[in-house]
């Protein structure tokens, strides 16, 4: 990417690059400032991280006093794997030597099976190992330290915990969803220093846990993402067109904002592929060859999608495509050879753990993915525009 580019899309932004979703950030510093605990989940690259960046700046500014632990557990399988990193991100940012590691895990994590080990520290960087096999105890101090250090401290202690629904890939998920509920009930009543948001990027699987095992029930409060409103996203393209010394329609930037449903992280990769293909006016012909571009770079992974799927789960997204909303009826299942209402449900569930769609409060299916929705729409069942 040329770094030169107003239009930034290879990591989270704030500051003049943070669009939107400015009642987004208030709200979570509100909630943040209470002591409360948040989560938040939407698919990947939906300006989660940017939202919480923005905040924690907008808070520094403010003059708050706070310590953060960011862990993401993107490559995180099992318990052992997840407490380790979970101690070295709390750690890590409130010491820097191996002496105020072996302090801060001899004075509050004593009497479990963790220590500071100069050993593993020197061969594999480990802040906090494991000593014996992990008990429920262990994890509730585990999760209890943040709140110690925050005390000893005299700050406020945010963690934020990336990727959270992979912990149900564990097997002893349950074990570490219960001690980490006693612990926000403790921290509640005991009113500690420390606030937890919990993200995801696996829409139904965030689901699954909060909303039908509804686990942390009234211990977390649910921030979901506002939609950044299309005139804000025009004004931005085209401002950042202008720097680069370049005109653009803005209806041309309008029907980008409609394909891509105003995700910020696919407009900022599309546009910047436009900025790089002229030095002068942006028409309609460059923003399809920047289209084609984009989709080339993402259709490995769409056609890897739609070759993990039944006849049953394709002739169900077909269905969605075309505007169905209720797929029990008999002219439903006849036309798109589903087989039977109970099979509707299973192909159902089927592409909710896939996380290809998901369903609204009114049960109505969403394409999870802009880009994709537009590609298996138009390449792969070669829907025609209406």
């Amino acid at each position: 990417m040329n770094m030169e580019t107003p239009f930034v899309y290879d990591r989270y932004v704030t500051g003049k690059n943070f669009i939107g979703r400015k009642k987004d950030c208030n709200i979570l510093r509100n909630l943040l400032e209470g002591g409360e605990n948040v989560v938040m989940y939407a698919p990947p690259k939906s300006g989660k991280d940017s939202v919480i960046q923005q905040t924690l700046f907008d808070m520094r500014v403010a003059g708050k006093n706070y310590l953060v632990g960011q862990v993401d557990l993107m490559n995180v399988r099992t318990l052992e794997d997840f407490l380790l990193k979970f101690g070295a991100a709390i750690i890590r940012p409130v010491s820097s030597t191996q002496t105020e590691y072996a302090d801060l895990a001899g004075r509050f994590l004593e009497g479990t099976h963790f220590t500071f080990d100069p050993q593993r520290f020197a061969e594999e960087d480990e802040v906090v190992s494991i000593t014996g096999e992990i008990v429920p105890e262990d994890i509730f101090r585990m999760f209890s330290l943040p709140g110690c250090i925050a005390r000893d401290r005299n700050s406020r202690f945010i963690v934020v915990i990336g990727q959270f629904q992979n912990l149900m890939m564990s097997d002893r998920c349950r074990e570490i969803f219960q001690e980490l509920e006693n612990v926000l009930r403790k921290n509640k009543k005991e009113e500690m220093p420390v606030s937890f948001i919990l993200t995801g990027s696996r829409v139904n699987a965030m689901k699954y846990i909060f909303e039908e095992k509804k686990r942390f029930w009234k211990m977390v409060e649910m921030l979901p993402l506002q939609p950044v409103d299309d005139r804000e996203i025009i004004d931005y393209i085209v401002k950042g067109f202008m720097m680069t010394g370049k005109v653009v329609e803005r209806d041309l930037v309008l029907g980008a904002c409609k394909l891509f449903r105003g995700n910020m992280w696919y407009l900022n990769h599309f546009i910047s592929i436009c900025d790089s293909m002229t030095k002068g006016y942006i028409n309609e012909g460059i923003l399809m060859e920047a289209l084609s571009v984009i989709l080339s770079i993402h259709e490995p992974k769409f056609i890897a999608m739609v070759d993990d799927l039944t006849d049953f789960q394709l002739s169900f997204l077909r269905a969605v495509l075309d505007g169905v909303t209720k797929f029990s009826s008999v002219e439903v299942i006849s036309r798109y050879h589903l087989n039977s209402s109970a099979n509707v449900r299973r192909v159902k569930d089927a592409l909710k753990k896939k996380e290809i769609l998901t369903f609204n409060e009114n049960d109505e299916p969403v394409v999870l993915d802009p880009l994709f929705e537009y590609w298996v729409s138009r390449y792969y069942f070669n829907k025609k525009d209406e």
